[in-house]
């Protein structure tokens, strides 16, 4: 007895210690999240940034108006480049869209920003690469709409300036379709600063996932060998077990052959019924007095097979002669 119960205590006791590992890995998980999220800081994307932050500088030479500390720098450049050349129309002055590509450069940081806040209390949550695709994929697709938009409006106001006369074509429309041009440049030049948060975090993701699939291989081991050694002690019992199994067999071999006897006796009565309903049909017309001759028939053959089934058979006896009187 105390043999079975301590076996049977021994699953209760690889299953504690199976949870206890399990909170122990999480709190290595938890652990790793910690220090991993600490040194992912939202100055990794000075690197990827640092293209499209020198693009952002370089716009503001590529401008019409007048630009804040710089002037006139088309015009000043022109003169560099063409010694004596002079503007076609120098009355027209354009309207200044030098701070359009800071805005939107503005915006782009502010959606990095975003979404590394959204990548953070995301995988602190639930650590899985469909979490950071879907963020990344959802911020791309807000700053390219952006980008690719105002190049579009821009369009829009060429086709519609022309008529409108040179002044709008050239102090309006003209200026502004550069700096959209500009715009789209520096949104897929931006691009690189989402894809390094996802990598940051994806690699996060997938030394955790690895953490996860050594633990539970390890576990895996541990449970085959524990497994096989219960099996080598349990062939001890085999001989044991052989007779017992020998014994249920023989058992259940015994009531298959009384079944089978049953059974074969059950069908034989019902044959003898058939038989008799048949007779009974053949016949063209039964009487009233038959009929009832039937009944008491019936009655009594009931009554025989209650008094056989019973220890009084000198009552089934006067039953089966009244049977025999009424034939």
């Amino acid at each position: 007895m105390m043999n079975s119960e301590a076996e049977n205590n021994k699953p209760n006791t690889a299953l504690k210690n199976d949870l206890t590992q399990t909170n122990g890995l999480e709190r290595q998980i938890e652990e790793y999240k910690s220090e991993k999220f600490a040194t992912i800081s939202f100055k990794l994307i000075l690197k990827p940034a640092a293209i499209s932050f020198i693009a952002l500088i370089f716009s503001f030479f590529l401008d019409l108006a007048n630009v804040p500390i710089l002037g006139n720098i088309a015009s000043q450049m022109a003169l560099k480049l063409f010694p004596g050349s002079t503007p076609i129309n120098s009355t027209v002055q354009p309207f200044g869209f030098w701070w359009l590509p800071l805005v939107v450069y503005s915006f782009f940081v502010l959606m990095a920003y975003l979404a590394y806040n959204k990548l953070r209390i995301e995988l602190e949550k639930t650590p899985a690469s469909e979490t950071i695709d879907r963020v990344i994929q959802s911020y791309t697709s807000v700053m390219d709409s952006v980008a690719t938009a105002l190049p579009l409006v821009g369009a829009a106001l060429l086709l519609i300036s022309v008529n409108l006369g040179r002044e709008v074509f050239q102090g309006l429309s003209v200026p502004f379709e550069i700096k959209a041009l500009i715009v789209l440049a520096l949104g897929k030049l931006f691009e690189p600063v989402l894809d390094q948060l996802g990598i940051e975090f994806q690699n996060m993701v997938t030394h955790i996932n690895d953490m996860r699939e050594k633990y539970f291989s390890q576990l895996q081991i541990e449970n085959n060998n524990n497994l096989f050694k219960q099996l080598s002690q349990n062939q001890q019992l085999g001989s044991l077990s052989t007779e017992i199994n020998l014994k249920d067999m023989e058992a259940y071999k015994t009531i298959l052959e009384h079944s089978y006897q049953l059974s074969n006796a059950t069908l034989k009565n019902f044959a003898n019924i058939h038989n008799v309903l048949l007779e009974i049909n053949k016949i063209n017309a039964i009487s009233p007095d038959k009929i009832e001759k039937l009944n008491v028939l019936a009655q009594s053959i009931t009554q025989a097979s209650k008094s056989l089934s019973d220890d009084k058979t000198i009552t089934g006896l006067k039953h089966l002669e009244s049977i025999v009187v009424r034939k």
